[in-house]
């Protein structure tokens, strides 16, 4: 099926992804003389930075998640559909969905990212990803129905599998991930199930790098560290994953963990459909982009946020994968796109750290700010504040606003329901390279 709009004459501009960045681009395009066609997946934006609270049971789904239509009611340029791109044909311009073929003036992609396990079909299998509201949901799933079948388990060994929960990455959601497990053991838990000896719920957090939140300051590294070992988490760094089959999780440091509950935010990768050629591929799986996000090759094919790497002296693997990129690139983008439709030259893209963060738990969290580096209390009041701030919707504010502060008073974090059986990603038969590599270190 070919779908062809031609209600205007205006440049038609494709956005694939209602990420942060796409939002932010098509925002900065209304009331411009442009027709804009968003295409996504699902039908809403999600707030990333907070979908380990939605695996660990502290927030809803539809609490940190809003309609796309809803965020661009009234403006007239834009229109909406859910599907998802299988393939772009640059000599077309055009890209192939699952509803459809679509024509383009100019294409940006804003796909994000998707969890990386670097070759490892068995990874991918038996780890539990969280990258998507879908994804949150199922590890939420599988934590609670291992931890009711904990409860009526005799054997020792599968006990102890059910009971342990090891978080593979170091990084920001592996170390907020595991500050959330450890406030759920150590004030839920013993609510929740009575007849648990809490003592023999364990969580690890296994980190490749020789310390926790690499691109922070070494002062909140070390703060990270001391707030999640005082939480009881074990935290292991300097220390790769070597295999895991399901059942036993295997460690360079010569330590086997019996674990059915792996939680993989080891690393991550580019997300973006077929067309683009294999040498525009860089470090990490991300499109190489110049300095106006244009992808290198292309004059009117771009990239924005997680999926794309521009490559410069300051960020010489590209910009973080974070929300704050894609967010100013989405900006800026709009802004150049509206000069080259001008023939005006474009303004190369610059930007503007405003600082990271990460919180470990209940008035426990690490800032740094440019030069300024804080942590405890006031840093976690910080943090809550931005992702407040940030949040979509005044009804997402206002709900999770009042869900932290009731769970800070009631030591309670959310309704925990297991909605289905949590489901994992099919085991795909191992190429003979891969089969040969069976053993090796792999993060």
């Amino acid at each position: 099926m070919e779908i062809r709009n031609t209600s205007t004459n205006f440049p038609k501009v494709v956005i694939v992804g209602g990420g942060f960045g796409g939002i932010q681009l098509a925002k900065n395009l209304r009331d411009k003389d442009v027709q804009v066609l968003m295409l996504d997946k699902h039908n809403y934006h999600t707030f990333q930075p907070l979908l380990y609270q939605v695996a660990t049971g502290g927030l809803e789904a539809d609490s940190i998640a809003f309609p796309l239509r809803k965020i661009f009611k009234g403006q007239k340029n834009f229109s909406f559909r859910v599907a998802e791109v299988k393939k772009i044909h640059p000599e077309r311009k055009a890209i192939t969905t699952t509803i459809g073929e679509f024509f383009y003036d100019y294409l940006i992609l804003a796909t994000g990212s998707d969890s990386n396990y670097f070759g490892s079909k068995e990874l991918e299998h038996y780890t539990m990803p969280m990258k998507s509201i879908p994804e949150a949901l199922n590890l939420r799933n599988m934590l609670l129905q291992n931890l009711e079948q904990s409860l009526i388990e005799t054997d020792p060994a599968k006990k102890a599998g059910l009971l342990n929960f090891v978080v593979v990455g170091g990084g920001p959601t592996g170390v907020e991930l595991s500050g959330a497990l450890s406030e759920l053991k150590r004030h839920v838990l013993k609510k929740d199930y009575p007849e648990l000896d809490i003592s023999q719920v364990h969580i690890y957090l296994v980190e490749g790098a020789p310390v926790l939140l690499g691109p922070m300051s070494p002062q909140s590294q070390s703060h990270a560290r001391e707030f999640l070992t005082e939480m009881g988490v074990t935290v292991l760094t300097d220390v790769k994953l070597n295999s895991y089959d399901g059942e036993v999780i295997k460690l360079s440091n010569g330590q086997d963990i019996i674990t059915k509950n792996v939680l993989w935010s080891a690393g991550v990768k580019g997300a973006f459909p077929e067309g683009i050629p294999q040498d525009k591929i860089v470090r990490g799986g991300r499109i190489k982009v110049d300095e106006f996000n244009r992808i290198d090759g292309f004059k009117d094919i771009f990239a924005i946020g997680d999926c794309a790497a521009m490559q410069t002296e300051g960020f010489p693997n590209g910009h973080p994968g974070v929300a704050p990129v894609a967010v100013q690139q989405g900006k800026h983008l709009a802004k150049n796109i509206l000069k080259i439709f001008n023939n005006e030259d474009p303004e190369p893209f610059k930007y503007f750290d405003k600082g990271s963060m990460a919180t470990v738990g209940r008035n426990r969290a690490v800032v740094d700010i440019g030069k300024i580096r804080f942590q405890g209390v006031f840093a976690w009041f910080v943090w809550m504040f931005v992702h407040l701030i940030t949040l979509v919707g005044f009804r997402n504010k206002l709900v999770v606003f009042v869900n932290w502060v009731w769970s800070y008073f009631s030591l309670d974090r959310g309704t925990r329901l297991i909605i289905g059986k949590f489901k994992r990603k099919p085991l795909i038969e191992e190429e003979p390279y891969e089969k040969s590599q069976k053993g090796q270190t792999v993060f």
